[in-house]
């Protein structure tokens, strides 16, 4: 990806940095999206934060996270549902268009009721998502993370769940890291289709040291970023490319040194 229009970096990505630095920063490198984090979003006015994206020229593309649904009783059900209310309110004030849900899981609970639990929650979230005007985006996570995490798990099973709650309102947010190792990926890409609103790139490193904070720069690890943004295009997505990489390595290093590998791994392997 020889220019940065369609790149993205998540606020994650650049964890030391605050909103307004990482805005800044994003700005002056020709980045034009953000991946905004809620706790990115603490200690100030909604409003605010969406000045300080206008005022670098920055348009929010997705706000991280909602979901969490399984739930052990009706206290932690309400307070789920009523948290995601939030997230989409959120995400409407600062204009971002989809929520990214990491569905979550409960190890006490088996795997079927987790997902048929995620499943409700989810339509629950429908109606509020169509009057604030922003949808869900599903991620499914590696299944390394079915315990306690996500119980939903590849892109097929997303492609299920929008079988039943119709795709007006939910879609899929695909992550490399989540879904690069799946043998039925090219086909459940295709099936779904329009479905696909988000998709996020990094890399698997060899040998991974933390499974949650050790993801690499696009190019250090095994994933076919490439192949697999050919493959989410092929569905007709030209949405952002949206960096997202946990990893205490990259987050130790110097951060205006780190945003430019990020833009050369992003031109060299993406």
């Amino acid at each position: 990806m020889e220019n940065l229009d369609r790149l993205a970096l998540h606020t994650m990505t650049t964890k030391p940095w605050d909103l307004p630095t990482a805005c800044a920063k994003y700005a002056a490198a020709g980045i034009t999206g953000v991946g905004v984090w809620r706790q990115w979003l603490d200690g100030r006015p909604l409003a605010e934060s969406k000045t300080i994206l206008d005022d670098q020229g920055l348009g929010a593309v997705s706000l991280v996270r909602g979901g969490f649904f399984p739930h052990l009783n009706e206290t932690d059900h309400r307070e789920a549902h009523e948290d995601n209310v939030r997230a989409l309110d959120q995400a409407a004030a600062i204009g971002a268009p989809q929520v990214v849900l990491v569905c979550g899981a409960k190890p006490e609970i088996p795997l079927v009721e987790n997902r048929k639990q995620i499943t409700e929650g989810i339509s629950n979230l429908v109606n509020h998502a169509s009057k604030v005007g922003v949808k869900l985006a599903i991620e499914p996570l590696h299944p390394m993370y079915a315990d306690c995490r996500s119980a939903i798990n590849t892109i097929g099973q997303c492609n299920d769940m929008i079988d039943q709650l119709g795709e007006d309102w939910v879609g899929i947010a695909a992550d490399v890291y989540h879904i690069w190792w799946d043998p039925q990926l090219a086909q459940e890409i295709e099936r779904a289709g329009k479905r696909i609103i988000g998709f996020h790139v990094c890399d698997w490193v060899t040998p991974t040291n933390d499974f949650l904070n050790d993801r690499g720069l696009m190019g250090e690890g095994c994933i076919d970023n490439r192949g697999i943004r050919q493959l989410v295009e092929a569905t007709g997505f030209d949405g952002p490319i949206e960096v997202e990489i946990f990893s205490d390595h990259h987050w130790a290093s110097d951060q205006d040194e780190y945003l430019e590998k990020i833009i050369t791994a992003y031109r060299e392997n993406v």
